[in-house]
């Protein structure tokens, strides 16, 4: 009786095709276990699908990963949806999308409902007590991150800083402030190109990991070639698919109901996300705190907390912020609560994500056909330069309501200060992950309130 060996799977040949079911249980699973931002999720990304399934070429991959880059929207969801389109046409991209987000929005409708619900209580406000010091480290942390990369000149640091004094000195809303760094950046570009030199994009193709089943050279599919009628068609659909639901809501509801608000506000927070999460999170509270009221300045705190330990993109806060909305002014009565936050919570949800699906179906075939390089870069940097100073005014905004939780006035919170030195500590020093920083800021918080009593 001979003894069976294992084989050794071969790199030297491409893969085999992959059917629509094998990329559905795939990007079901990546969506459960999309944590850590958007670094992680991509870093996730590209070691199963250009490592491990070679379903990618590494050049492949990073060649949809930049133009994703130059989009409004999380750019890891659109890179899915993007290799999900690619590989499977219009359905394929649908489901990839669909099922980096649908996990996250489930978990967070019920983690929603939980807080509003028992919120008071004091394990759980033990544990936000925690982890809002955290929430405050983490902002700081993501600033220097993306300065670090932004800030490459004297000129990028003046954009930078006059964005924050617009924003924090002067309450510039927070489109104004990317219109006016793009238009400096289209300007600045013409007249003094070297100071508005991209600052580089993720990576170049360095690796190989042995033929993939869309390799460098593999040309683009039938349904990747650009057509007018195409992109005409796709441009009709995605009116269609906002329209209606928005046409609804108005004759149902009202134009002025929480719900059609709701909407019409996160359509235009889904158009100005460029430079991720942190970046649009001053517009949405600008919005849902400030003018609408949907919910209060720690509620957004301790919504992002939330948003930082589920999977998903970090956007999908703005799901919390559409359920506490809907749960105190959905307009259901009392006794259907649960409901008009859940409904808030998608209605949100589909206005958010709906603008980077109509992204990549439509701009997809074109970067495909032309493989070239994409002539946005000027703009594009003045507004990374700019989310700098958008964040770091996010990072004094946490602060202040951590630290002075009574306000200037009141005493200053000596504990909470010493939890987001922690945290800054484990973040920038030891390059914790932040969902480590998260959960012992979090077991801190009991112990102190539950344990020590302080």
């Amino acid at each position: 009786m001979t003894r069976s060996t294992p084989v050794t799977p071969d790199i030297t040949a491409a893969p085999q095709s992959v059917g629509l079911g094998e990329a559905f249980r795939f990007w079901l699973k990546l969506g459960f276990i999309s944590f850590g931002g958007p670094a992680g999720q991509i870093a996730i990304m590209h070691q199963e699908l250009v490592e491990n399934r070679r379903w990618i070429s590494e050049r492949r991959f990073l060649h949809a990963l930049n133009y994703c880059m130059v989009l409004p929207g999380p750019e890891a969801q659109q890179l899915a949806t993007y290799i999900g389109w690619l590989m499977h046409r219009t359905w394929g991209g649908v489901a990839a999308g669909a099922l980096f987000v649908l996990p996250s929005l489930f978990i967070l409708i019920g983690l929603s409902w939980v807080y509003v619900a028992y919120g008071d209580a004091p394990v759980v406000a033990a544990l936000f007590y925690g982890i809002k010091p955290a929430v405050t480290a983490i902002v700081v942390h993501a600033t220097h991150r993306i300065g670090s990369h932004a800030l490459k000149n004297g000129t990028m640091w003046t954009i930078a800083a006059a964005s924050f004094t617009a924003i924090f000195a002067l309450n510039v809303p927070f489109p104004a402030i990317v219109l006016t760094a793009a238009l400096t950046g289209y300007v600045g570009g013409r007249i003094a190109p070297a100071k508005f030199a991209a600052a580089g994009t993720h990576g170049s193709a360095r690796a190989s990991y042995g033929p993939a089943l869309i390799d460098d050279d593999t040309p683009p599919p039938a349904h990747a070639l650009f057509r007018w009628r195409a992109l005409q068609r796709i441009a009709a659909m995605g009116a269609l698919l906002w329209a209606t639901p928005m046409a609804l809501l108005a004759a149902l509801c009202g134009w002025n109901h929480t719900l059609t608000q709701m909407g019409w506000f996160f359509t235009k927070a889904a158009l100005l996300t460029f430079g991720g999460a942190y970046a649009v999170l001053p517009y949405v509270y600008q919005g849902a705190v400030g003018h609408y009221g949907w919910l209060d300045a720690t509620q957004m705190i301790d919504g992002l907390a939330l948003g930082e330990t589920t999977p998903g993109p970090l956007i999908m806060v703005v799901s919390f912020v559409g359920f506490v909305g809907g749960y105190v002014k959905g307009g259901f009565g009392p006794e259907h609560a649960f409901l008009a936050g859940a409904v808030a919570a998608m209605i949100v949800t589909w206005f958010t994500f709906l603008p980077s699906f109509i992204f990549i179906l439509a701009g997809g075939p074109l970067v495909e056909t032309t493989h070239g390089n994409l002539a946005f870069t000027a703009p594009l940097t003045a507004i990374t330069a700019t989310v700098v100073g958008v964040v770091l005014n996010l990072a004094f905004f946490f602060g202040y309501h951590v630290l002075w939780p009574q306000g200037v006035g009141g005493a200053f919170d000596w504990i909470s200060a010493l939890l987001a030195l922690g945290a800054a500590i484990a973040l920038f020093r030891f390059k914790a992950n932040v969902i480590h920083v998260i959960a012992a800021s979090a077991m801190a918080g009991l112990i102190l309130k539950l344990v020590l009593h302080v």
